[in-house]
C-alpha cells in the first residue's frame, strides 16, 4: 500500500490548528485551516489524501489537552520527510531538548545541537518548521528578546505560548482609569 497523509483540525484558543499526518507520524501543523493551508500541505507532501480518524485523533486530542494545560510534553511520532538533514537536526535537538517551560537562545540551539549553524541560521530553521507547537520552536528566543515567529499570526502566538507554558509573565491587566 502507498503512503498516505491525513488532515485533521482541532480548534483551540488560538483559532483552528491543522495538522497532517502519514503513517509515520505528524509532519505539518499550521495555525489555520482553510483550503488554502490544506493545499499547501499537500502540495508539500505530494501524498494522497485520505481521511483517518483514527490517525490523526491522538495528534489532535495532545494539542487539545496543551491547550488545556494538562499536557506539557508531545508524545508522538514525528514524520521528518519534509525537513532537510540539517533541520531534521536543529529541530529534533529542539524536540528532545528544551521542555515545557524552558526557552533556548538561537545561538545555544545552535551549538546544542551541532549542526554547525549560527545563530540568524538558526532563525531560518525556526521559520521553515513544518511542525511547530510540536516541534516548539515557540520556545527559542534572541539573545536580546522574543525574536521572531512564524505561526499564527506571529510573534505575539509566541508570547501567548510562552506565557502558557510559564516562561514569560502574563501582562498586567491594567486600565488608567481603574489601575491594575
Amino acid at each position: 500500500m502507498s503512503e498516505t497523509v491525513a488532515f485533521g483540525s482541532v480548534r483551540t484558543a488560538l483559532g483552528n490548528i491543522l495538522v497532517g499526518v502519514t503513517e509515520a507520524g505528524v509532519g505539518w501543523l499550521a495555525f489555520g485551516d482553510g483550503p488554502e493551508e490544506r493545499e499547501r500541505a499537500e502540495a508539500a507532501f505530494r501524498l494522497p489524501v485520505v481521511t483517518d480518524p483514527a490517525r490523526t485523533g491522538p495528534v489532535l486530542a495532545q494539542i487539545a489537552d496543551y491547550f488545556a494545560g494538562r499536557l506539557t510534553r508531545f508524545e508522538m511520532p514525528i514524520d521528518w520527510r519534509l525537513t532537510s538533514r540539517i533541520q531534521r537536526q536543529v529541530l529534533g535537538t529542539l524536540f528532545d531538548g528544551v521542555g515545557y517551560g524552558e526557552v533556548v537562545t538561537y545561538g545555544q540551539l545552535g551549538t546544542r545541537s551541532g549542526a554547525g549553524v549560527p545563530a540568524q541560521g538558526i532563525g531560518q530553521v525556526m521559520g521553515s518548521n513544518p511542525i511547530p507547537l510540536i516541534v516548539p520552536c515557540h520556545r527559542v528566543v534572541a539573545s536580546n528578546g522574543l525574536g521572531g515567529y512564524s505561526g499564527g499570526s506571529g510573534v505575539e502566538v509566541k508570547r501567548w505560548l510562552l506565557t502558557l507554558e510559564g516562561s514569560i509573565p502574563a501582562t498586567l491587566d491594567w486600565d488608567p482609569e481603574r489601575g491594575p
